[in-house]
């Protein structure tokens, strides 16, 4: 049974007893003007698939799509950087930044024009193009902000290999009607979708942590496993 009996509480009635310090943490995890709706998407059909089986709850709104396996770390928060800019520019904004050319086989690539030291304007995108044919190494990382005439698109477009719909083929059709933003978000990105990305944000995030941070960073610098030997 450990610590927690039924529920929640506040540190007297049930909960963890003597703690409501953790109960007020548990509790403000999600701000109170916000509720959380859960969409199944009944086959795996690829991220448009995904984006488009929350037509429903979106409707005729402006969203964002946030992939949780890049993690971010940013002083503003990414999304905050960009709705800021969407307020502003009233466009579909794609977070970018540049990977080595060998490695463009693993994203969405963009060919576009600078407009300022952040933003540029779309001219292409293609889906995970070889490093010979990548009209350049600028990468489409998880964060969107887009219109919702994206469903459109998402609706008309051909599936691909397997029969799964692109959200990248999308926004290339987009293109053809609207303008579409790149922007080279602020903050250091971790791909916690390989094993390594993960290792690296797990220390990152454990340096930086207020309990535990500097124990942990002097755990690392004395050598982690041969100092606890």
């Amino acid at each position: 049974r450990g610590p927690f009996r039924k529920g929640l509480g506040n540190g007297k009635g049930p909960g963890p007893r003597g703690k409501p310090e953790l109960v007020e943490r548990v509790q403000g995890i999600l701000p109170k003007p916000v509720n959380c709706i859960y969409i199944r998407q009944p086959e795996q059909l690829g991220l448009g698939h995904e984006v488009l089986c929350a037509q429903p709850i979106v409707n005729n709104e402006p969203f964002a799509v946030i992939l949780a396996d890049d993690l971010i770390d940013a002083r503003v928060p990414v999304m905050k950087q960009m709705t800021d800019l969407f307020n502003r520019e009233g466009r579909s904004l794609l977070g970018v930044m540049e990977v080595p050319r060998d490695q463009t086989g693993s994203y969405g690539i963009v060919r576009s024009t600078r407009i300022d030291d952040r933003l540029e304007s779309i001219e292409a995108i293609v889906e995970k193009p070889k490093p010979a044919e990548a009209p350049s190494n600028l990468a489409v990382i998880g964060r969107y902000v887009l219109t919702p005439r994206i469903f459109h698109h998402l609706r008309n477009v051909r599936p691909g290999a397997g029969g799964e719909i692109q959200l990248t083929d999308a926004i290339a059709s987009l293109l053809r009607e609207e303008r579409v933003f790149a922007y080279r978000f602020e903050g250091t990105r971790y791909d916690c979708g390989s094993k390594l990305g993960y290792l690296q944000a797990t220390v990152a995030f454990g340096r930086k942590h207020p309990e535990v941070g500097q124990e942990f960073d002097a755990w690392l610098r004395a050598g982690g496993e041969a100092a606890a030997a």
